[in-house]
């Protein structure tokens, strides 16, 4: 099945012409997870034909609001468009009451229900279903700030046409057996299920790294997966910049790639000095060579 990472947004602080505030839309199988939602993502939603009302939970890293200003006018959307089903929203203490406030002095009642959950401490498991499971991961900024780490349950077992033939499975045994249990025949022969399966596809993984100093404590929460997204708004030349506000630079970035053995490195959130970002390349890649820019439309498939 795999995960699916499309870039929304790539822009910090402030929105341009050329550049939008951070979001992503994470795919698994038939569930989109919204992560993210700076100024202008509804329509950036739209340009990318994302289906607003098929997004179910909402991701927020942090209360700064280039990762979230863009939240109420998605919501009032959704409403106006006449959604029904719950919206659960996952982010840091104070999201809710910011939201809701703006509701209730607008007079609106939505349709929907929106169903906040805190994002207090690192390793919570904000979400689990039968194809993934998603945890909080600890940032270093200047106020509280989480990642969110996406992994992809193992699937089923697959079946050998030729063997269940062979050995004259019934059809109604073949889900156990996708499930991973032996087979046993009337006559109490067990078929070993190695001998009627093939192995599933190795599940896959993602992680979500916004806003953040350089920050080791991080690594934990993300070793060995697929796709890394970690944050590089600036480069070297401006080092004690990004010391001073709590941001990494692209080596950085791919130094806690490097550290946590990722499979891939996208880096974003750039600062909007930067009109050409091969100079985030060119400082990442010698350190950590399987580095990306986030280009917004994009989609980066596990």
């Amino acid at each position: 099945m795999g995960l699916e990472v499309l870039i929304v947004g790539s822009g910090s602080a402030l929105p341009t012409i050329s550049a939008n505030q951070t979001s992503q839309v994470i795919t698994c199988g038939n569930q989109s997870f919204l992560v993210d939602c700076g100024e202008g993502t509804q329509v950036q939603l739209r340009k990318n034909k994302v289906k607003i009302q098929n997004i179910n939970h909402v991701f927020i890293s942090h209360l700064h609001g280039d990762h979230f200003f863009g939240l109420v006018g998605l919501l009032s959307t959704m409403h106006l468009l006449g959604r029904r089903a719950d919206l659960q929203i996952h982010g840091p203490k104070g999201l809710d009451e910011i939201v809701e406030i703006q509701f209730r002095n607008a007079g609106n009642n939505l349709y929907f229900n929106m169903l906040f959950n805190t994002v207090e401490k690192p390793g919570l498991i904000l979400y689990e279903d039968n194809k993934v499971i998603i945890k909080s991961i600890p940032l270093k900024h200047r106020i509280p700030c989480f990642g969110f780490h996406f992994q992809e349950k193992k699937g089923l077992r697959k079946l050998d046409g030729h063997k269940l033939v062979q050995h004259d499975i019934p059809i109604y045994a073949r889900k156990s057996i996708a499930e991973g249990l032996d087979f046993r025949n009337d006559e109490g022969l067990v078929i070993k299920n190695s001998e009627l399966t093939f192995d599933p596809v190795s599940p896959t993984s993602y992680a979500f790294c916004s806003d953040t100093a350089y920050s080791e404590k991080l690594i934990p929460f993300i070793k060995n997966v697929d796709l890394l997204y970690h944050e590089a708004t600036f480069l070297e030349s401006e080092r004690d910049r990004a010391k001073k506000t709590f941001h990494s630079t692209a080596k950085d970035a791919a130094s806690i790639a490097l550290q946590a053995n990722a499979g891939k490195l996208i880096l974003g959130h750039f600062s909007n000095r930067y009109k050409n970002k091969d100079g985030f390349l060119q400082e990442s890649r010698p350190v950590f060579k399987n580095t990306f820019v986030a280009q917004e439309g994009e989609v980066f498939k596990i």
